[in-house]
């Protein structure tokens, strides 16, 4: 009877959702609070390490001033929804893992009040082109970018004052497109030559060679 919402997967499901759902708002982002806190057995937000806002039905499609109230959060997860556009959070004082995977974020943005404590930043399946917006995350060791629209590596030029970057997920971008994982890789050194792990892959010794 009616039909169920299902998890996006990609990107292009928010508009499909939305003919499916032309009257339905989006679940704010105070509601999904109090339904997590439900889920949680009554936990109070303000105290929570890590909270997952998770595939709401109907989707979150703003982020609001509301998550200024988890004021204790190093885990903030918000992946899976239909936002948009990144806000600033400035009460988030704790946040070390930023999760906004499977949105339709174009631009990277809003984190100059949480760059001196955000360690990781997982953004990908979303619709972003640039990687501006990141220089305030001077303790930034990861960054999930896969599935985006980047379309020239010289975008990584914009990472160099990122001195903790040691992990990026760059997969499925345009920039990638018609290369090999290799030269790939090369490229992504070319520019980041402090980082460790490209692509879930640690890398040895061996990378900066040049083997077939």
């Amino acid at each position: 009877q009616g039909l169920k919402r299902a998890c996006p997967s990609h990107q292009s499901l928010g508009k499909q959702l939305n003919k499916v759902y032309p009257a339905m708002p989006g679940t704010t982002c105070q509601k999904a609070i109090q339904l997590w806190s439900e889920k949680n057995d009554g936990a109070n937000p303000e105290e929570a390490e890590t909270v997952k806002l998770l595939c709401l039905s109907p989707p979150i499609e703003k982020m609001d001033s509301s998550l200024n109230q988890l004021v204790n959060v190093k885990h903030l997860a918000l992946s899976t929804n239909c936002i948009d556009k990144m806000i600033t959070l400035p009460a988030l004082k704790n946040i070390e893992i930023l999760s906004l995977g499977r949105n339709v974020i174009k631009k990277i943005s809003g984190l100059e009040e949480i760059g001196s404590t955000l360690k990781e930043l997982w953004i990908s399946y979303n619709q972003i082109s640039t990687l501006d917006g990141l220089a305030p995350c001077t303790k930034l060791t990861t960054l999930f970018m896969s599935n985006n629209k980047i379309k020239d590596f010289g975008e990584l030029e914009k990472l160099q004052s990122n001195s903790d970057l040691t992990n990026i997920l760059l997969l499925n971008n345009p920039c990638g497109e018609g290369l090999t994982k290799k030269q790939c890789r090369g490229k992504i050194l070319e520019f980041l030559p402090k980082i460790a792990t490209i692509d879930g892959e640690l890398l040895t010794g061996d990378d900066g060679d040049d083997e077939e």
